[in-house]
């Protein structure tokens, strides 16, 4: 396993992370998200991704448990989670990053996965009803306070980021240094264009997410939707149209020459495009089963393969599936 810097911080995270999003609850039951996790931390996985919207807070409650079983040492892995969608529909609690959901919110996620600290917190999507200048300050209470390590955002534009950052640092708080946003072949001109002076004005690092398109990119859905995968499952029909747009498809067939070439799976040779870039401090993965997990890991051994020659047929393959911002 590579371990990278998150950002100008001084914590290290396993180049390839393991997260819960959609799996924990919907796919998973406590013995295989334990599973799921040995797995992980047997390639040398040591970032866990989670939030407080994942399953309503049950994602939480069994990374939490898993982590318990595990009975690994709490200095040795790095665990997250993220608040914004809330779990009721309370005004002051849904859609919101005012203070007082804030504070409430990472007790909750606290008692929920068991544990005394988080080592870090997102805020999930920006506010536009809360001033950055609150969040900013809650979220550096939080930290003060002892309750995480380490606070930053996710899916925030870039203008949104250097406000938040610039709040703290004239005010002398803990500064956001993470952003989670989504990234893979399809969707990429955020953390290519939009986030360019972040990274090295403020030292932005990135924990992204979807590597893999929401599976597209696994070639799984080429003939349609799998009874047993994420498409099938209840709840994510909006998936549907993404999952089978003609472009995106198109491109899947252009890149699996590719991966025939290298020895490896169409996931595999995505996850290692994403890792290429040298601003991703880790690529969160996610599996339903522990072999899932094992060969997700084996993009470590694509990526050194993967030169500039190559990278540029991939991005020639995907060319008319880019989105657009």
């Amino acid at each position: 396993m590579e371990y990278r810097r998150l950002g100008r911080s001084g914590l290290k995270v396993s180049a390839l992370s393991f997260g819960s999003w959609v799996t924990y609850s919907n796919q998973l039951d406590g013995k295989q998200a334990r599973e799921c996790m040995a797995a992980a931390r047997d390639a040398g996985v040591n970032f866990f991704d989670n939030a407080e919207g994942y399953a309503a807070g049950e994602s939480e409650r069994l990374m939490g448990q898993a982590l318990r079983d595990l009975r690994w040492t709490r200095e040795h892995y790095v665990v997250s989670s993220k608040f914004f969608w809330g779990l009721s529909d309370d005004p002051n609690v849904r859609h919101t990053l005012n203070r007082k959901y804030l504070l409430s919110a990472v007790d909750n996620s606290l008692k929920r996965f068991g544990l005394d600290y988080l080592d870090l917190i997102f805020c999930h999507r920006p506010d536009p009803n809360t001033p950055i200048e609150e969040t900013v300050w809650a979220m550096h209470d939080i930290i003060n306070r002892g309750k995480a390590l380490y606070w930053g955002t996710s899916e925030w534009s870039a203008g949104q980021i250097r406000t938040a950052w610039d709040i703290a640092e004239r005010h002398h708080l803990h500064k956001p240094v993470m952003e989670q946003p989504q990234y893979n072949l399809f969707v990429r001109q955020r953390v290519e264009q939009e986030f360019a002076t972040l990274y090295a004005d403020i030292g932005l690092g990135l924990t992204v997410w979807s590597p893999l398109a929401s599976g597209a990119l696994t070639g799984k859905y080429l003939a349609g939707i799998p009874k047993d995968s994420r498409g099938a499952l209840k709840g994510y029909e909006w998936l549907h149209e993404r999952l089978l747009d003609e472009k995106r498809t198109a491109a899947v067939r252009a890149l699996k020459p590719i991966a025939d070439e290298l020895g490896c799976t169409l996931s595999q040779l995505a996850i290692a495009w994403c890792l290429r870039n040298p601003h991703v401090s880790t690529v969160i993965t996610g599996a339903s089963r522990a072999a899932q997990v094992v060969e997700n890991m084996k993009a470590l051994d694509v990526l050194p393969k993967l030169d500039d020659a190559l990278a540029a047929r991939m991005d020639a393959a995907c060319a008319g599936a880019i989105d657009a911002l």
